[in-house]
């Protein structure tokens, strides 16, 4: 799980400090992958991070089976209300921020993207995809298997020891694709045969698209994500193009002024927060680039958002 370990923002940080936070399971913990229940993460990690709240991001996946109470969560800066029935998903990049967990219970996973078998990672990209809905509502016909295969990939999580390594970890990850396999069924998430997804998710563009959601604060040209990927600037370029008809400029400039929308709206920060967490060096920049691709100042959207809120 999280491990308490990881660096807290201290004294200095603002609004535009969002810290990275990598994986790092219990020693003895097998693999990428960890299963527990909210009522114990919460037990276990009395002081952080909800107190107080502090938002941050990981390189792994947290879903979550709501199973009594309400959950309560952040992801990228809107507050999300986890019911009875409810499955929460976080998926590595987004922004998070936890809340108190009240009377909610229910399974926890966590889980590295690597976890996955390629095969199944192939079928599973619309539900993986940054953008998939963070709150998903299972069909009815799923919902109670669902929450049964959560069970007994917790209760085979704490087998550790009672048989071999290597089965004890097949029979998690065969749970745990199963349940995802299951969940993609849910409403909202758009089906993809194996024939498209084997183009989607698995290729350059795919790992682009990857690497961009846990970087595009900090780097922002073709090049950066081109020696990330190990490849070419042009074949990078080609990727994207043949997948979207836009350059990787595009892209990381769209993702980017998503980012600076959210803040800006939802969350509230002020302009000159937002151009340095989105890497900025001078805010003036960050107006301009705003403003050319919105045709407003970012003080002029968020008095906007502010007066279409509810």
């Amino acid at each position: 799980m999280v491990d308490r370990r990881h660096p807290r923002p201290g004294g200095q940080a603002g609004p535009a400090a969002v810290p990275l936070y990598g994986f790092q399971p219990p020693v003895g913990t097998p693999y990428g992958l960890e299963v527990s229940t909210v009522e114990d993460f919460f037990v276990q990690h009395d002081d952080w991070p909800w107190n107080p709240p502090r938002p941050g991001r990981a390189t792994f996946h947290y879903l979550i089976a709501v199973t009594e109470g309400e959950l309560r969560h952040d992801v990228d800066h809107v507050t999300r209300a986890v019911a009875p029935g409810q499955w929460l998903w976080v998926r590595p990049g987004h922004a998070q921020c936890w809340h108190p967990p009240g009377t909610a219970r229910g399974p926890f996973i966590l889980f590295e993207p690597d976890v996955l078998t390629p095969g199944t990672a192939r079928l599973l990209a619309p539900l993986i995809a940054h953008e998939a809905p963070a709150v998903l509502s299972p069909h009815p016909d799923d919902a109670a298997w669902l929450q049964q295969t959560a069970l007994q990939l917790l209760d085979e999580h704490r087998a550790l020891g009672r048989r071999p390594l290597d089965v004890h970890h097949a029979l998690r990850r065969s749970l745990l694709e199963s349940l995802l396999l299951r969940l993609a069924n849910a409403p909202g998430i758009t089906p993809t045969s194996a024939a498209t997804t084997g183009t989607a998710r698995g290729d350059t563009y795919g790992r682009f698209v990857d690497a961009l959601e846990l970087h595009f604060r900090e780097r922002h040209r073709a090049a950066d994500y081109a020696e990330l990927l190990g490849c070419s600037v042009r074949t990078l370029s080609r990727a994207a193009r043949n997948a979207t008809g836009k350059g990787v400029r595009d892209l990381i400039d769209e993702r980017r002024l998503l980012e600076a929308r959210r803040l800006l709206g939802n969350a509230r920060w002020d302009a000159r927060s937002v151009a340095s967490h989105l890497g900025f060096t001078d805010p003036a920049n960050f107006g301009r680039f705003f403003r050319n691709r919105t045709g407003i100042t970012p003080v002029a959207f968020a008095a906007r958002a502010l007066t279409t809120d509810p």
